[in-house]
């Protein structure tokens, strides 16, 4: 018997793996003659390597209104935050590394679910269809596993003003 459980866990173990789609995956765009992430991302897939330098460069001059960070800050880690953008994007490069910064400095404790795209708004073996994004980024906060706003292409106001917006649905 225990074999047996031996066995499957391993077996699933395995299964998993090989059906794992791999992250951070960057690709050649024939069109722009550079590589691109695509699919599914990590925030450590933007630090490191070739997006660090876009990146952190936004992000190190960022420096979000305070009061609106502590008027987020109460509210933030009641949402989850998926973000929509393009490597190769101009406004993506700004705004991604500053929509960090804000998070971070409101304290979210939760991965963002990350999603990069090609020109074409596809996301490689990923199906982002019913996300309907139209322009990128795009970042997307859900409460209570609805979508209660976006922040689409560049903030009406600040990241941080527009994110405290949003947040006024959040109880």
């Amino acid at each position: 018997m225990k074999k047996i459980l031996i066995a499957t866990l391993f077996t699933a173990f395995i299964f998993q793996g090989a059906f794992a789609q791999k992250t951070n995956k960057v690709i050649m765009d024939t069109v722009l003659h550079r590589d691109v992430m695509v699919g599914v991302c990590t925030r450590k897939g933007l630090e490191q390597g070739l997006f660090s330098q876009w990146f952190y460069n936004q992000y190190n001059r960022y420096h979000p209104d305070t009061s609106l960070i502590n008027t987020i800050s109460g509210k933030i880690n009641k949402t989850r935050i998926t973000i929509v953008f393009g490597s190769w994007c101009g406004d993506s490069k700004m705004q991604v590394g500053r929509f960090y910064k804000v998070l971070d400095e409101a304290g979210y404790k939760y991965p963002t679910k990350i999603i990069a795209v090609t020109r074409s708004l596809k996301a490689g073996d990923t199906n982002i269809s019913w996300l309907h994004i139209r322009r990128i980024p795009t970042f997307i906060i859900n409460y209570r596993g609805k979508e209660i706003g976006r922040i689409v292409e560049s903030p009406k106001v600040s990241l941080e003003a527009d994110l405290a917006t949003i947040l006024k649905k959040v109880r």
